[in-house]
């Protein structure tokens, strides 16, 4: 059980090193697309695979967690293993999927969307960096406190070249 719990958790560490590199490369697409004004066809084409990409990284995500909870259940027989550090992760993810779909459906605004997404997955890829330097003892408070802060600056930066990148109208 223990190498299936290692391995599971090689793999999660792979899908948020996927999901965090292909949202940055998915904002900066954006970026540039939104400075000259339009999405060309090899913009579009490449956004395409990208998106594809994020969207196996969130599956995988989401399958590797729903495994390790399975483990932890198995070996504890209790769900008292869901700590400050666990409901942070899935929290993420939650708010990840949820800001995903939203966008698809055109539920959120460009000006936020792009935010809660690159917010999202670089609190994922932090998560993951702070597991390996045991530094998972904080509380939730703190944690919903940092990520709402960290996501509200994104927007606000975000928002900032979002405006400067425009094309200026004549």
């Amino acid at each position: 059980m223990e190498m299936i719990y290692m391995i599971d958790m090689l793999l999660l560490s792979i899908a948020v090193s996927l999901g965090v590199g292909c949202s940055t490369v998915a904002i900066t697409q954006f970026l540039v697309a939104l400075k000259d004004g339009e999405v060309d066809q090899t913009e579009r084409k490449m956004l395409g695979v990208v998106y594809i990409l994020l969207r196996v990284a969130m599956v995988a995500i989401l399958a590797t967690l729903l495994v390790q909870a399975g483990i932890i259940y198995y070996i504890t027989g209790s769900f008292l293993f869901v700590s400050p550090f666990f409901l942070a992760l899935y929290s993420a993810v939650a708010v990840l999927y949820l800001n995903a779909i939203g966008m698809t459906m055109h539920w959120i605004p460009l000006n936020l969307g792009p935010a809660f997404q690159a917010t999202s997955w670089y609190t994922l890829g932090i998560l993951m960096a702070l597991v390996s330097l045991n530094l998972i003892d904080f509380n939730y408070l703190e944690f919903v406190l940092v990520y709402v802060g960290a996501g509200i600056l994104v927007a606000a930066g975000l928002n900032l070249v979002m405006r400067r990148l425009r094309p200026k109208k004549a």
